[in-house]
């Protein structure tokens, strides 16, 4: 049964990691595109959460599944195409402040609308119920969560290395100069970057709102560790971020497993272990001055 406990914790650490995952590549391609650290990506995952809450009932959460990503992927473009691009070549100070001026209107706005007290949301009827291996039991719910995170990856993978738009986005990211004097212009391209961005960031939201419960300041929490998880992967490195998840994912399993208290600080641990030994990252670009 220890076997099992522990198994167990890790599919909870993975799952917890597979939502960071989500949040995590929306951050990190903003990041290697526009060069914005995006400190209201927290936002669009607690506005796709309070969506699904208001949008279920009528829709159905298969009904809200589709359209809150899509929603919040539109209102993600809106704010790139007013504010964001504004910044793409300023000074980084200036989007980071914008941002997170962006993130606190945001949550106090959800709080404006739906109350500051946290709002319960069920899994749905049809996804509840266990899976059952031997002795092991796990909840269906959560293994769809892992399998949805799975193919958002597979996807996202194959559209940025098998795809005319993934090639430019990455030729963009490697030399935009280069680019631009081809005559290919980045914005349009940068656009569809953040819909893609937002539009996971609400996908993790709509996903976690029955597991973690909604209310304002999770995107404000979630955010810290997605950062966490960008910089133990590697700025830019789409690889380096699935795998920072996944190991994220493990350690905090472990942690929970043998020591409750360290899981959180587990996280953190692991973070001052890579920049000790890797400043950059585990996948992430040299970086001279530190190296």
């Amino acid at each position: 049964m220890e076997f099992f406990d522990l198994l167990e914790q890790v599919l909870n650490g993975l799952l917890i990691g597979a939502y960071y995952l989500l949040i995590a590549l929306g951050l990190s391609l903003i990041f290697s595109l526009g060069g914005i650290v995006n400190l209201a990506h927290g936002a669009f995952y607690a506005i796709g959460a309070y969506l699904t809450v208001a949008l279920a009932p009528s829709l159905g959460f298969g009904g809200a599944f589709i359209a809150v990503p899509v929603l919040v992927a539109l209102l993600g473009l809106v704010i790139e195409r007013f504010l964001l691009r504004r910044f793409y070549r300023a000074d980084p100070v200036l989007s980071l402040l914008l941002t997170f001026g962006l993130a606190m209107v945001a949550e106090q706005t959800l709080r404006m609308v739906f109350g500051a007290a946290p709002i319960p949301f069920s899994i749905p009827a049809a996804l509840r119920g266990q899976v059952e291996v031997g002795d092991f039991i796990y909840s269906r719910y959560r293994l769809m969560i892992l399998g949805v995170a799975a193919l958002c990856v597979l996807g996202l993978w194959l559209l940025l290395r098998k795809t005319h738009f993934g090639r430019v986005v990455r030729a963009g990211v490697q030399n935009p100069d280069m680019v631009g004097a081809l005559g290919i212009s980045l914005r349009p391209y940068m656009s569809a970057v953040v819909m893609i961005a937002v539009g996971l960031a609400a996908l993790a939201g709509v996903m976690l709102a029955p597991v973690l419960g909604v209310h304002p300041a999770m995107g404000a929490e979630v955010l810290t560790f997605a950062f966490v998880v960008v910089v133990i992967g590697g700025l830019g490195s789409f690889w380096g971020v699935v795998v920072a998840a996944i190991i994220v994912g493990v350690v905090r399993g472990i942690a929970a497993y043998a020591f409750p208290p360290a899981t959180e600080a587990s996280i953190y641990l692991l973070m001052l272990l890579v920049l000790l030994l890797r400043p950059r990252g585990l996948f992430g670009e040299r970086i001279a001055k530190f190296e």
